[in-house]
């Protein structure tokens, strides 16, 4: 299934998409659904929440599965996607993990080489998820601080069961599904002018930059694991304004799927809800000395997900 996160009037809710351009409205489907005796009844809430939704497991899955084909079968409860605001498919992820440096050659890229200690362990950071995350077409917007925006377009996982210190053979039992993700990064932050540059001011200005408010795009949909069975061969693909800038494939990962959620397991708890993104190929801007600009459109899409597109805007 093809989960989404739409804007209701009272809030969001979740829906399935039929086709790309339609979705099922899943409590609607599913309210019929148990009134014909098509489907066992599940909580309201897990309808308008993707965190609960994806907490309930297998019972929320089939339930949504039996709405689906219920709302087919009597021709009702389809929407296009054209009326509705899509939300990133998790809107309030519990956490929100970054990869850096998790393709080669855009360690490459970045003017390093390549180490033997960038195989070791995976760099991993945080975004905040309550004011990062923006929905597949919402703005990526630039602050009076940034100075030099830049995209990185990323396979994100997200997760559905609860796991403490995963075995990497095992851990992809934790993942619901798969969305696209564009880590937008500021490369220059600059808050204040400093008397002297100390040893760590450097790297938290390259993690601060990637902290501001909408740079978390997230979407268009939740891709469930079933339809995707290999997630290290997908086609990553950006594009600027129509032009080409990234092209690679998940295959490309230094670290993969397991070895990244048995890592950051070992750290802390993972919950059904949080979301890892699992770093970037080749072809950032920063690169090649572009960066975004007001009027500028992102495009980012994932094969087997779908793709994405934010207009760049100038901030307050």
């Amino acid at each position: 299934m093809k989960l989404i996160s739409y804007e209701t009037g009272e809030g969001p809710a979740l829906g399935v998409l039929v086709g790309e351009k339609c979705f099922v409205d899943l409590r609607a489907a599913h309210e019929a659904a148990v009134a014909a005796g098509a489907s066992g009844e599940i909580a309201p809430l897990l309808w308008r929440d993707m965190n609960a939704f994806l907490a309930a497991g297998e019972e929320a899955l089939t339930a949504a599965a039996q709405a689906v084909e219920f709302a087919q079968g009597e021709g009702k409860f389809q929407h296009s996607v054209a009326e509705v605001h899509l939300l990133a498919p998790v809107p309030f992820p519990r956490k929100l993990f970054c990869l850096a440096g998790n393709y080669a050659e855009h360690i490459l890229e970045s003017r390093q080489r390549l180490e033997e200690a960038d195989k070791a362990t995976p760099r991993v950071f945080m975004k905040p998820p309550s004011t990062t995350v923006r929905g597949p077409y919402d703005p990526i917007v630039i602050t009076p601080v940034a100075q030099a925006i830049d995209w990185e377009a990323e396979l994100a996982v997200v997760i559905g069961r609860r796991g403490k210190y995963l075995k990497a053979e095992n851990a992809l039992d934790y993942i619901a599904g798969y969305t696209c993700f564009n880590d937008v990064s500021e490369r220059q932050l600059k808050i204040k002018e400093r008397p002297e540059t100390r040893e760590w001011d450097q790297f938290f200005d390259w993690l601060n930059g990637k902290w501001l408010d909408s740079f978390a795009p997230m979407g268009p949909c939740l891709v469930t694991k079933d339809e995707i069975p290999d997630p290290h061969s997908l086609d990553i693909r950006l594009y600027l304004n129509g032009e080409q800038m990234q092209a690679g494939n998940t295959g490309q990962m230094i670290f993969h799927l397991g070895d990244i959620l048995e890592y950051i397991s070992a750290i802390v708890t993972l919950e059904p809800g949080d979301v890892i993104s699992t770093g970037t190929p080749s072809g950032v801007g920063s690169a090649r000395g572009i960066f975004l600009q007001p009027g500028d459109v992102v495009r980012t899409e994932i094969e087997g997900i779908g793709a994405m597109e934010n207009p760049v805007v100038a901030g307050e």
